[in-house]
């Protein structure tokens, strides 16, 4: 059986988590659902782990099997620029991470890259899953 072993940290405050962890926390939650019905042969093992606000640079990343998601997709790099919603919730100004990917910069994770990484981590091509 294959396993996935899945961390994905993010900023966790008392007032709550930013709009762009929200947002990629609801894709990943979701690509892994997907993923558990479509292949009964791996075992997925999420974990979420909430940082504070001295951890922020490491806020939304997604570690596959030990990998950021960037390493694992090797024409996507990281970046940041601002986030309103992160200053929000601090107080002070915060730039977070992003993702470049073919051109296009993400401040949420999309679900065709966290699903491209995962299953380029299994070494399987998405046209051969039954869905």
């Amino acid at each position: 059986m294959k396993k996935l072993y899945i961390e994905w940290r993010h900023l966790d405050l008392d007032k709550g988590t930013c709009l762009r962890c929200s947002k990629t926390g609801k894709t990943i939650k979701q690509v892994i659902s997907d993923l558990k019905k479509e292949l009964k042969d791996v075992k997925i093992n999420f974990i979420e782990t909430k940082l504070s606000e001295k951890q922020i640079q490491q806020s939304n990343i997604i570690l596959i099997n030990g990998k950021p998601i960037e390493n694992i997709l090797s024409e996507a790099e990281v970046g940041k620029n601002y986030c309103q919603s992160c200053s929000c919730l601090t107080g002070n100004e915060n730039y977070c991470r992003t993702i470049q990917y073919n051109d296009k910069v993400y401040d949420e994770i999309p679900e065709e890259l966290i699903r491209m990484a995962f299953l380029k981590t299994l070494k399987i091509k998405d046209e051969m899953i039954k869905k």
